[in-house]
């Protein structure tokens, strides 16, 4: 992919599902990345994968995390990825979920996005910061009022971010999935009905990999996409289209 060779890359939630795929195609696509995840056993098999990848063992929510984020001499590409989701009806919400998926889908996104900023800005060489949304920031969907609610954030950080900062030459893009078979989210598959209700909404008909989103970061990451930024690419099989 036009660009990648010798760029810095910088992957959170590296150690399974989506951002290890990213992790591992910007590697093999020429960049040096930097993967971070708070277990170091999955950061130590994907290390062992491909050649320039060196891991962080770290919380993204933590301050030790960003010191050393904008101690980087150089960033060239963000993927902000680390994320979760705890499928509830409203009632059920109880504060302890509703404060951690803040914190982790909205403010330690939020607070690495502005840490990579410092960097980017400090080095003025521009930069890609690529946002993991997900088609839930387009749309409303049932036991999800709060994934809906910080992904819908995620989108709208996304916007105000590439009006900002297009003068310093960083560009701010986020990519929306669908649902994507991981280990996180394998075992909801194995419900016949819910399988069912999802592939109904996706007109393609399948259930998305990690591997669909890979080539939509390595487009934002790349000069492929250079007059692209505030925009939302929507990995959804067309779930968004209805």
């Amino acid at each position: 992919m036009a660009g990648l060779n010798g760029k810095l890359a910088l992957v959170t939630g590296a150690g399974r599902g989506i951002g290890r795929a990213s992790a591992l195609a910007l590697a093999q696509a020429g960049a040096d990345v930097i993967a971070v995840a708070r277990t170091r056993s999955d950061l130590e098999e994907l290390a062992a994968t491909a050649s320039g990848i060196s891991i962080w063992c770290e919380d993204v929510t933590s301050e030790s995390f960003l010191s050393r984020l904008e101690a980087l001499d150089r960033l060239d590409i963000l993927v902000n990825n680390a994320g979760m989701n705890r499928p509830l009806a409203i009632e059920q919400v109880d504060p302890d979920t509703l404060d951690r998926m803040i914190a982790l889908n909205i403010r330690a996104l939020f607070r690495t996005s502005q840490s990579a900023v410092r960097v980017m800005q400090r080095t003025k060489t521009g930069g890609s910061i690529i946002q993991m949304s997900s088609q839930m920031g387009h749309v409303g969907a049932s036991r999800r009022t709060v994934y809906c609610m910080t992904k819908h954030a995620v989108e709208g950080l996304t916007k105000a971010m590439a009006v900002e900062l297009g003068s310093s030459g960083i560009r701010v893009n986020s990519i929306a999935p669908t649902f994507i078979e991981t280990d996180l989210t394998r075992p909801m598959f194995e419900d016949p009905a819910f399988l069912r209700s999802v592939l109904d909404s996706i007109p393609l008909n399948r259930i998305g990999r990690p591997e669909d989103v890979v080539g939509a970061v390595l487009f934002l990451a790349s000069s492929a996409s250079s007059m692209i930024t505030g925009d939302s690419l929507r990995v959804d099989g067309g779930w968004t289209a209805r």
